[in-house]
């Protein structure tokens, strides 16, 4: 069918498909704004157009429906090289990161001033109620609207919302654009979906619809002989290789206990055949035309029942070991089936797969039964809390295409390099032949670091010689995506009447899911990221982490320290209540303090123990907790309206920046002919604004102005190695070596520009913007760069930086939390929430704010809103965004605070520490406490609902 319309002012007439969705029609027209986060439901509001001036999904029209419109995407707000007004503003207040939705965001704010141009917050929300953002939090929108509003009468207004730091450096520490954010708002191609050619073939994937079962019969020849079906990929024709998704440094300390297709199917969404099409439709068809039979086996489904003596085993695969095998090695090898490929595990992480643990490990210090002892008060709990998704707003994606005889894959990730090493091992070629381009990533918390797609769309590739890609549907996100472990986690605590802690014992268990990955490390923090809080002159530990066959998990935001952190601090503050004694006070009084040696973490490490405790460099948690025991105003009477009791509650928090002693990052920096700067970044962007950190750095050592300098990064062909974007580590690690990167450089213009002017190097100095400058005259950067690259130079000026640390850099923070609960309907309301984190220096003060934001409300949200729920057959009946819950802009407290409390850190660059990590360990307890505060019922397990209130109150 024809049809004619008008699209951002220009007439168009269109040959379509009838009944051709409009999303799919804009988005392969070039307009990248108009996005599908959400399988077309019209939830996330990526894909919103004005349609006849009134805002709408894309996604939930037909193309006969815009014959004769006049329809506007967000590439009209501007031109090509000139922002729009609210563009503009949105970049000034930092509200731009992964940056996947936010051309929906500046259309949606747009239309809202030209209807109101001082709108209130109620309109605001109104206006945004069908936008989902996971990454900004949604309070910075109404800083952008008030920018705006007054730009709309001064055009040149400015305003900063963020405080700045440092008066001793030029722009570290200092508020500035995010340097890619202008792209994304705009819609300019930068993510993979934009990337990708109208002639590439796509996958679709058959998954299990049982959560534990063989594959007894399966036919896929009917599909094969379907017109435009390339390949159809199955465990009968896939390389037999096993691997981990854990995109983490190899030898990886999770069982390689994965294969690309295995006859066993181990959860819902598993994958049982891949097929290869040359459109969307003809895939679908394809694999309706699958035969396949199962036999259908009991399935696990918690760590209660993984632990259970005649529980079905999930891994019953051959074991090997890379080091260390076991002496009963044998013994457990002896009824091990074959048909389910084999487990290999690189060196101890204490595996026991035939009694369902993916992962083991124990330590201790001091002496435990002594210290409880000498305690006066002795309370054991047990906290549990669910299983939650990360929801990224872009899904997983990746696209391949073969170069010659090497493959390039375009993909969506935070692990690039870990990306080419397992790709080229599951090709079974040299990593020279394996190119991973590291596009923008619409977010990824986490899940982006594990390897879910790649290794189908390489194989795919790399057997067939098409261009191919493969696009995760929102519902694949929640069936086989990774997601949060899931924690059983039993403390016991020892005090003095005063509040001293005397003991501490903690056995955190773990629901891994079907497969092994990060089920050492994520469940290791649990104790690592919350044990030190309260340092202990007795501690014992046991992590214990169980194969079961829900949904995956891996790795997210906070790394097992949520889980932590809830059950220890919600058990001290249980203890205070036993004891008499304010929390908030109890905290303080054994709350880690700067300079203290932390003895637990010589007994927990990532796969490497550390060589030594260590040592608290920076920590900010003393002014922290004064200025926000003054904020939430914790000392004051509370205001209690009828049914509605008010309590308040904390939490203190740390991360770590990297794993000394096993992260490494690398940097290059060559200068332009013209003096300026191209800076080859090993650093994986993932929104955070690592590239600006990057560039801020380089900046700050070679004085020159930060548009002189150009990042590339996550590139394997054209970086040098970096871990990835994991571990807190971006700043501290990628970059420190981007610093010692641009002082490499220095040196080498300081010693070219001294020869130049004629005087000793110790007389010649940097200084902006971009001289060297001596006793007698000066030369700017141009002038060296000729001289370099001329016949009698010295060649062009290249400079590289490698960081490596055995020392630790730990973030600080604390939440606090003002809740009101109805006594009468279990209602909980959280009115006020306040963030305040000692992220050391803050490189980018807004953007920092940003990720605060964020993480504390993808906290929130985990606290009172998300859980994966199953059926009785373990099926997940969560599969969409409506009914998963997550948080939207109206579910914001309506007093919510980020705060920066600077520290100065040996470790990181310029004093900076890590911080959009951190943001995320404790929301979950600073509310129970709130809860329990207002009504005195302690919640044991989250997430936080009415019911459980109510059962608390014995109403229910």
């Amino acid at each position: 069918m024809t049809i004619q319309f008008t699209l951002n002012g220009r007439p168009q007439s269109l040959e379509c498909r009838i009944g051709e969705n409009v999303q799919t029609l804009l988005h392969s027209m070039g307009y990248h704004s108009v996005r599908n986060s959400d399988d077309g439901w019209g939830y996330a509001g990526s894909d919103v157009i004005l349609l006849n001036g009134e805002l709408i999904n894309a996604s939930l029209l037909i193309a006969a429906q815009l014959e004769g419109a006049e329809v506007k995407t967000a590439e009209a707000l501007g031109e090509w090289n000139q922002l729009s007004l609210v563009q503009r503003t949105m970049i000034d207040v930092g509200v731009v990161q992964s940056g996947y939705n936010d051309p929906a965001l500046a259309l949606i704010l747009t239309d809202l001033l030209e209807r109101i141009p001082q709108p209130t917050r109620d309109e605001i929300d109104d206006a945004l109620s069908g936008l989902f953002s996971r990454d900004a939090g949604y309070q910075q929108f109404y800083e952008v609207v008030e920018l705006a509003v007054k730009r709309l009468d001064d055009p040149a207004y400015t305003q900063h919302f963020a405080p700045e730091f440092r008066d001793d450096l030029a722009v570290v520490g200092k508020n500035c654009p995010k340097i890619d954010s202008a792209k994304m708002v705009q819609a300019k191609p930068c993510y993979v979906e934009d990337r990708i050619p109208a002639n590439a073939c796509v996958i679709k994937m058959l998954r299990s619809p049982h959560a534990h079962a063989w594959i007894k019969h399966l036919d896929v020849s009917k599909a094969e002989a379907l017109t435009g079906v390339v390949s159809v990929i199955t465990h009968k024709n896939c390389p037999d290789i096993p691997y981990t998704p854990g995109g983490q440094s190899a030898p990886e300390p999770s069982p390689l206990d994965r294969r690309m297709f295995g006859q066993k199917l181990r959860h819902v969404g598993d994958r049982v055949a891949a097929v290869v099409a040359e459109s969307v439709e003809i895939a679908e068809q394809a694999l309706t035309l699958i035969d396949v039979e199962y036999d259908v086996l009991k399935p696990v489904m918690s760590i209660d029942e993984a632990m259970a003596a005649n529980a079905p085993i999930i891994h019953n695969e051959p074991i090997e070991y890379g080091v260390g095998a076991p002496d009963d090695l044998e013994e457990q090898n002896r009824n091990a089936d074959p048909r389910e490929g084999k487990l290999i595990v690189n060196f101890p992480i204490g595996c026991f797969p035939r009694k369902n643990i993916a992962a083991s490990v124990r330590g201790h210090i001091g002496d435990l039964d002594r210290g409880f002892a000498e305690a006066d008060m002795i309370i054991e709990r047990t906290y549990e809390s669910k299983q939650v998704q990360q929801l990224p707003v872009e899904t997983h994606i990746c696209y391949s295409y073969m170069d010659g005889d090497r493959i390039v894959m375009h993909d969506s990730t935070q692990v690039p390099w870990h990306v080419r090493r397992q790709v080229a091992k599951i090709l079974d070629v040299k990593q020279n032949k394996v190119h991973i381009v590291k596009e923008r990533v619409g977010g990824g918390y986490g899940s982006k670091q594990d390897i879910l797609l790649e290794d189908v769309c390489a194989w795919a590739t790399w057997t067939t010689g098409r261009p191919v890609y493969f696009h995760h549907t929102r519902e694949e996100e929640f069936i086989c995506n990774s997601t949060r472990h899931v924690a059983k986690v039993v403390v016991k605590l020892g005090a003095k009447k005063d509040g001293t802690l005397t003991a501490i014992d903690m056995d955190f268990r773990a629901n891994t899911g079907p497969y092994g990955n990060h089920a050492l490390t994520v469940p290791s923090n649990g104790p690592a990221l919350s044990l030190p809080l309260y340092p202990c002159d007795n501690v014992d530990f046991r992590v214990t982490t169980y194969y079961s066959n829900i949904c995956p998990t891996g790795a997210y935001q906070g790394y097992g320290a949520p889980k932590g952190n809830y059950a220890l601090t919600m058990a001290m503050a249980e203890m205070a209540k036993e004891l008499g004694i304010d929390h908030l006070d109890m905290v303080e009084k054994n709350r880690v303090v700067e300079g203290q040696e932390l003895k637990i973490l010589a007994a927990i490490g990532e796969g490497k123990m550390p060589a030594s405790a260590p040592k608290v460099h920076s920590c900010a948690l003393g002014p922290i907790l004064r200025e926000g025991r003054k904020l939430i105003e914790w000392d004051s009477p509370k205001q209690d309206d009828g049914e509605w009791k008010v309590g308040r509650g904390v939490a203190i928090i740390q991360q770590k920046s990297g794993i000394p002693d096993i992260d490494q990052a690398n940097c290059q920096i060559k200068m332009a002919s013209d003096g300026t700067f191209i800076v080859h970044s090993g650093a994986a962007d993932i929104g955070t604004g690592l590239d600006t950190v990057v560039s801020k750095l380089t900046a700050e050592v070679l004085c020159c102005p930060m548009d002189e300098i150009t990042i590339h990064s996550g590139d394997t062909d054209h970086a040098p190695f970096d871990k990835g974007a994991y571990a807190s580590s971006g700043t501290c690690f990628s970059g420190n070596a981007a610093k010692r990167a641009a002082e490499a450089m220095r040196e080498k213009i300081l010693k070219c520009g001294a020869e130049m002017l004629g005087e000793p190097v110790e007389d010649v100095a940097i200084v902006a913007p971009g001289l060297v400058k001596g006793k007698q005259g000066e030369v700017n950067y141009f002038d060296i760069a000729h001289k370099a690259e001329s016949g009698t130079g010295w060649g062009q000026l290249l400079a590289s930086g490698c960081f490596t640390t055995p020392e630790f850099a730990f973030p600080y923070g604390a939440n606090f939390a003002e809740v009101a609960v109805n006594t009468r309907t279990g209602e909980i309301r959280l009115d006020k929430f306040h963030a305040l984190l000692d992220c050391g220096t803050p490189v980018n003060p807004d953007l920092a704010l940003g990720q605060i934001y964020g993480a504390s409300m993808r906290a929130i949200g985990h606290s009172l809103y998300e859980e994966l729920i199953y059926d009785e057959h373990g099926v997940p009946v969560t599969r969409d965004l409506k009914s998963y819950g997550a948080p939207m802009i109206g579910d914001i407290p309506r007093d919510f605070k980020a705060v920066l409390v600077p520290s100065d850190d040996p470790v990181g660059p310029y004093g900076a520490k890590s911080i959009s990590e951190i943001g995320v360990n404790g929301a979950a307890p600073a509310i129970a406490s709130a809860i329990h505060d207002a009504c005195g019922v302690w919640i044991r397990d989250w997430h936080f609902t009415p019911e459980k209130v109510l059962h608390g109150l014995n109403k229910l």
